[in-house]
């Protein structure tokens, strides 16, 4: 598969800004025309305010006040008539409230018609003729009928001349006063019309403009966006020849870019996987081959190990017994050292008959006994003890164990052969001075069992601990202690084959210490009930009248301390 190479478009006007920046953008001029649209909406709500005040709080009310005023003085004129006629004082209650709401009213449509120069002039002159009535015609008329003296008819009629024309005065304030109501509903209705118009306008505009900021937005943003989105889902759906389109904002092409370049390391590292797939499936061809040759390989050597475990020994038995017989059929014709050396070929063949059959069973730890299976370790203890009656009896040793050994999986015999090669190097390393005493312990930390084999013996140096564990590696001369040097291999072996570790724990001032570990049963409890066949917190070692001797010469004892 070669690259593809489409060298992306030069960016133009739009892709000066991201896609927030546009966002930002489209957002402010929606924001400065919702405050011009927010002014103007004010600014009419204001003068439509302004015009319904006028009428509410200032036109009508001094309408009201005027026509009250008018009362007040027909109120005066009617008292004045009635007095002059009857000579009731009764008629001047009402000319004197008439005259205080005269002020009342004249002083309240005053305050409300300060703005309107025509009916304010109106109101003056109203007042003022009213006062002039009443101090030319209603008050003399007044104490002249409180004097006594009789009225002239003509003052009755002077009055009501001269009241008429505050009638006539009080007829041009109320046209003024209508003139001016009519201007202010002129003005409210214009003031509303015009609001109308601003709030249809605005609204107008706001979905003008949204529409065409979204278009714009779609434009600028969204295509961009949508072409990524379908080119990365081709180079997704395996189409790697397919460049990536690149425009739009800076960020969509930043994201386009990237995608585009890793669209090209994707094809440059297919095509070389590609490569390294034929060279796998060439190296995988070999290495079959080669697995087939080490798996006859495998059945070969496995083949030779069980005939040289039969075919040697048979020759060193021979040895061993022919050895043997010319001892006993030679014997008084050989000297001390001809019998020396027939007990060194018989010793010999015998080491050499230990040293074939440790090896075999070392070669065989992981391949003997199958799949690991649930199993009490407490039974593979009991038949090393077992195993080991005689040494044990024999050295006088005490074994014990702390506590009840757990349930695990794994493999009978070569966990058998684990405590049997570790018990029998307890035993067989003691000191002179001391009796042995050995002490098998374990506890539970996490997924993990711990055990330890303690015990009162020789003791190994702190920096011989990991020499031990090698096969072969030896402390002592064959003289001083017998065995093979496989013992600890063995075990190292077969505690990793469970997965495991094993190592010396130097923490101990007298003998020695082996820990190893094994893995614990999901949700296991501490210990298994099965463990309770080994009786009591101390277990000694069994006497002959308690168990039968099964210790084998071949059995692996010598272990590599």
């Amino acid at each position: 598969m070669t690259q593809g190479h489409s060298a992306p478009p030069r960016a133009g006007r739009t892709g000066r800004l991201s896609v927030q920046g546009w966002m930002n953008l489209v957002l402010g001029i929606l924001g400065v025309l919702l405050v011009l649209a927010a002014v103007l909406v004010s600014a009419q709500i204001s003068r439509t305010n302004d015009r319904t005040s006028d009428l509410v709080d200032r036109i009508q009310p001094a309408r009201s006040a005027s026509f009250r005023l008018q009362k007040a003085l027909l109120d005066q004129e009617t008292a004045v008539r009635g007095y002059a006629l009857t000579g009731d004082k009764t008629f001047l209650a009402p000319y004197t409230q008439g005259q205080k709401d005269e002020k009342r009213y004249g002083d309240a449509a005053a305050d409300l018609l300060a703005e309107y120069p025509k009916p304010t002039e109106d109101l003056k002159n109203l007042r003022a003729a009213a006062a002039r009535w009443r101090a030319g015609t209603a008050a003399p008329v007044i104490d002249r009928v409180r004097d006594g003296a009789a009225v002239p008819s003509g003052t009755l009629d002077s009055s009501k001349t001269e009241f008429d024309h505050i009638r006539e005065l009080f007829s041009v304030q109320i046209a003024h006063l209508d003139a001016v109501r009519d201007k202010a509903n002129d003005e409210l209705d214009a003031a509303k019309r015009l609001r109308d118009g601003t709030f249809l306008g605005i609204l107008l505009v706001l979905v003008v403009g949204g529409g065409f900021l979204a278009v714009l937005l779609r434009r600028i943003v969204g295509r961009p966006l949508t072409s990524l989105e379908r080119d990365a889902q081709l180079v997704r759906a395996g189409d790697f020849e397919r460049p990536i389109a690149i425009d739009g904002p800076s960020d969509v092409r930043a994201l386009g870019l990237a995608v585009e370049d890793m669209r090209r390391r994707i094809v440059a590292e297919l095509s070389e996987s590609r490569s390294r797939e034929a060279l796998l499936a060439e190296r995988t061809a070999e290495l079959d081959a080669q697995t087939g040759e080490l798996q006859r390989s495998n059945a070969e050597l496995e083949q030779f190990a069980y005939v040289a475990s039969h075919d040697l020994q048979e020759p060193l038995r021979k040895v061993a017994s022919f050895c043997q017989l010319l001892e006993k059929r030679y014997g008084e014709q050989l000297d001390g050292r001809g019998k020396q050396y027939i007990d060194f070929a018989v010793d010999g063949a015998k080491r050499m008959q230990v040293l074939i059959n440790d090896l075999l069973a070392f070669s065989r730890v992981g391949r003997m006994g199958g799949d690991l299976v649930e199993m009490p370790l407490a039974e593979t203890l009991e038949r090393a003890l077992s195993d080991l009656e005689v040494p044990i009896e024999e050295a006088g040793a005490v074994v014990e164990t702390e506590g009840e050994l757990p349930r695990v999986l794994g493999d009978r015999t070569t966990l058998t052969m684990l405590w049997q090669n570790l018990l029998g190097n307890a035993v067989k390393f003691r000191h002179p001075e001391r009796t042995p005493h050995v002490r098998v312990t374990s506890t539970r930390e996490g997924g993990m069992w711990h055990f330890s084999v303690t015990d009162n013996g020789i003791g190994v140096p702190e920096e011989f601990g990991e020499k031990v564990f090698v096969i072969f590696q030896r402390l002592h001369s064959r003289e001083e202690y017998g065995g093979t040097g496989i013992g600890l291999a063995l075990c190292r072996k077969i505690v990793e084959h469970h997965g495991g570790q094993i190592g010396l724990d130097h923490s101990v001032t007298e003998g020695a210490r082996v820990r190893f570990t094994l893995p614990a049963l999901p949700d296991s409890p501490a210990a298994d009930a099965t463990a309770a066949e080994i009786p009591g917190q101390s277990q000694e070692s069994r006497s002959p009248e308690t168990r039968s001797p099964q210790a084998s010469s071949s059995a692996p004892l010598g272990a590599a301390q």
